[in-house]
C-alpha cells in the first residue's frame, strides 16, 4: 500500500464532541455487536465513543501511519487490533457482522465501489453503516480543506447502495448543526472549525438538534446516517 498521510486537522478538535459522540452512540448501539470493522478509524475517536467492550473484535483499518500509531498506542479495549491499511488490505475472507464507515465514505472518490467491496465482507444479517456530511449545498472551503469529495443527499446516497443488501435506515442528524453549518458558509467562509466553534456546537447546538430531530421527522440536518442490511 503506499503511503498515506491525512490531509485534515480536525480530528483532534472533533474527538472531544462529547455530545455529539453520545447522539451518534445511541443511534448506533443496536448495530454495535458480533465483530466490528471501522474503516478509516483516524485517531480512535470514534472507536473510544463506540467500543463498549461487547463486542468480540473491533478492527481499526486506517491508511495513516501516524494515526494508526496513535490508536495503537491508546488504553483501548482489549477487543481492539488495529490494521494499517484500506479495505482491499482485509482479506477476502475476513468477514463482519458490522463495517462502519464514520464521516469516512465522503473522502472514498470511488465511494459506490468501495461499498460494493464492503458488502462482500458482510456476514449473513450484518450491516453496513454510513455517516457522511449531508447536502452538496453545504460544500465549502472546510470540506475541501479535509479533503472531502461530497456530501450526499438521501437520492444520492441510496444511489450508491450497495445491491443485495435492504435499506434498514436513512435519516438526516443534527437539524440544528445544519444551521452552523450554513452560516459558516454564508459568512465565516472558514477552512477548517475552531476550537470554539466546536464547543459551542457540541454543547448547545447538539443537544437541541438531539431534541429536535424526531419532532421533524429526520427529515433535515448536518448529517445523514444510512444502515443496510445483508439477508440472513
Amino acid at each position: 500500500m503506499p503511503d498515506f498521510q491525512y490531509m485534515g486537522t480536525e480530528l483532534e478538535i472533533f474527538a472531544h464532541a462529547k455530545h455529539w459522540k453520545s447522539y451518534m452512540q445511541s443511534k448506533l448501539r443496536p448495530y454495535l455487536v458480533g465483530e466490528v470493522l471501522e474503516v478509516g478509524a483516524g485517531i480512535g475517536g470514534t472507536t473510544r465513543a463506540l467500543n463498549d467492550g461487547r463486542q468480540r473484535r473491533w478492527v481499526c483499518l486506517e491508511p495513516d501511519a501516524e494515526f494508526a500509531k496513535k490508536i495503537g498506542a491508546l488504553p483501548h479495549l482489549e477487543n481492539c487490533e488495529v490494521v494499517l491499511g484500506m479495505l482491499p488490505d482485509i482479506s477476502p475472507e475476513e468477514k463482519f457482522d458490522t463495517i462502519l464507515y464514520i464521516d469516512v465514505l465522503e473522502h472514498i472518490l470511488e465511494d459506490k465501489n468501495e461499498l460494493a467491496v464492503a458488502a462482500q465482507h458482510l456476514n449473513p444479517n450484518g450491516v453496513i453503516v454510513v455517516l457522511a456530511p449531508a447536502f452538496p449545498w453545504l460544500y465549502t472551503a472546510f470540506d475541501r480543506a479535509i479533503g472531502h469529495f461530497r456530501r450526499y443527499t438521501r437520492k444520492s446516497l441510496r444511489a450508491i447502495a450497495p445491491k443485495g443488501l435492504r435499506e434498514e435506515n436513512c435519516i438526516y442528524l443534527d437539524s440544528f448543526g445544519l444551521l452552523a453549518s450554513a452560516g459558516n458558509m454564508l459568512f465565516l467562509q472558514a477552512s477548517n472549525a475552531s476550537a470554539g466553534q466546536m464547543r459551542f456546537w457540541d454543547n448547545y447546538l447538539v443537544p437541541i438538534s438531539r431534541f429536535m430531530d424526531p419532532v421533524l421527522g429526520f427529515s433535515v440536518g448536518r448529517s445523514l446516517l444510512a444502515i443496510w442490511r445483508k439477508p440472513s
